[in-house]
Parts: C-alpha cells; structure tokens; sequence
C-alpha cells in the first residue's frame, strides 16, 4: 500500500511535468499542437485534453469535485481552446497538491466503488491502488505528449522522479 508522502510527492510530479511539457507545447502553434502524430488519441492537444478529463473524473470519485461531461471519447473535445486547458491544467495541478495534502492516511486504506462507463459497471477497488492508477495515467499519457512534442521539434526538460526539485 501507498502513504500520504507517496501521493503528496507524485501530486508535485504532476505538477512538475505539467508545466514542463506545456511550457513546451506552448511555444508550438496551434496547428503543430493538433497535427495527429499517430499517438493513441493522435495529437498533443487532443492527449492533455484525455489526460486533463481523466484527472478530473478520478478527482470527482476521491473528492467533492464536480466530474466532467462526457466519456472517454468526448474527453477528446473537452477543451477546444488551448489557453483555456493550459489554465484549467494548472488550476486542477494545484487542486490536487491541496487534495493530497490534506489526504488522510484512513481513506488510502478504504475502497472505492463507482460506476465505470468504460466497464459499463459498478467497479470497487482499494482507494491506494486508484491514487496509484492516476497517477500512473498521468505519466503513460505525459510520455507520449513528451514523444509527439521531440517530433515537432520541442525540448522538453528532465522527466527523472529521481530529479524532481524539492
């Protein structure tokens, strides 16, 4: 089982990465942003939008926080403006590091249960192994974003956990 120290450093991994491959996205055009570079959901734009939509839903089943329209393929749409996804990123990055702060160590020990449209079922689960889950999704989808970004000719910086500032 995972601790409080475990999802309250991987919540600024997170954050870490977040601005890393947004700060390079951001200096690409829209254009080069949208280009369907053969990925899973094809762009770099459409990745973060998935990625960004996926947190929310895993926040929306630990916390209070409102869950977003649609499934997995509307997850795609969710943010047709880039401006608006980079804001809305850094908000929810910031929401999480609060989340895990304040995380009590009982309720990684607890289960979960939610209706999974994916499944098309109820679905339980040991609470530490979702936190475990989200953030594993987060670093499987940032690793493509990093990919497509080195095809169109971005830099992103270190991804090392090992060398994450404290």
């Amino acid at each position: 089982m995972i601790d409080r120290a475990y999802v309250r450093r991987m919540a600024r991994y997170n954050r870490w990465q977040n601005q890393n491959l947004f700060g390079v996205a951001d200096r690409l055009s829209d254009e080069e942003r949208r280009r369907d570079r053969g990925a899973f959901f094809g762009s770099i734009h459409k990745t973060l939008s998935h990625l960004m939509w996926a947190d929310q839903i895993w926040m929306s089943r630990l916390t209070d926080m409102p869950a977003p329209t649609g499934g997995i393929p509307e997850s795609l749409s969710l943010y047709p403006e880039w401006d608006l996804l980079r804001s809305d990123r850094a908000a929810l990055d910031e929401r999480i590091i609060g989340w895990a702060d304040d995380l009590d160590e009982a309720a990684l020990a607890g289960d979960l249960t939610w209706h999974s449209a994916a499944a098309k079922r109820e679905v339980g689960k040991p609470t530490w192994l979702l936190v475990t889950h989200m953030f594993n999704h987060q670093t499987h989808h940032r690793g493509q974003v990093h990919c497509m970004l080195t095809q169109a000719g971005g830099k992103p910086h270190d991804t090392d956990l090992a060398f994450m500032p404290e």
